[in-house]
């Protein structure tokens, strides 16, 4: 969906702050609170906004270490293994991937001990897991991105 020049500044500003006021909103974007309002909502209706979170430090909460593990799995067992993926804490994104693995986790744990008891005595375990190889993040370089911005990029850069 391309968004028009008005929806563009709407979610690029609640992006950047999601707990803006409409009245707030509005003002930044031009607009009086009611219209404002409308639009935001067409953007939900619309899935363009899919929900509001927080964004929390897992390393602050005690997860020190974060890893991606590629998996292979049974193809017979995919629709078992995503259903025991959406239920486990500690995978916090899950991809199914084209190339030699199947899918890519991104997993927290506390620390090395916790990353192997994860990776051997849980994902090791998932419904129809033959294989893992498994990438530890040393630093982040880069943890977000403005899908607004983005996509306005993408825009200019089609010549749109």
């Amino acid at each position: 969906m391309d968004l028009n020049p008005l929806d563009q500044k709407i979610v690029t500003a609640l992006e950047a702050d999601a707990r803006l006021s409409f009245a707030a909103l509005a003002d930044q974007v031009g607009l009086s609170k009611t219209p404002c309002w409308k639009r935001v909502k067409a953007l939900e209706e619309a899935g363009v906004i899919r929900g509001y979170r927080t964004m929390l430090d897992p390393a602050l909460l005690g997860f020190g270490i974060e890893a991606f593990v590629q998996i292979s799995i049974d193809p017979e067992r995919f629709e078992a293994f995503e259903a025991a993926v959406r239920e486990h804490p500690l995978i916090w994104r899950c991809h199914a991937t084209t190339g030699e693995a199947d899918y890519l986790l991104h997993v927290l744990a506390a620390d090395m001990s916790d990353l192997d008891r994860l990776l051997r005595q849980e994902l090791s375990r998932l419904p129809g897991v033959h294989r893992t190889i498994t990438s530890m993040a040393t630093r982040e370089i880069k943890s977000d991105i403005s899908f607004a911005s983005a996509a306005l990029h993408r825009r200019r850069r089609n010549g749109q």
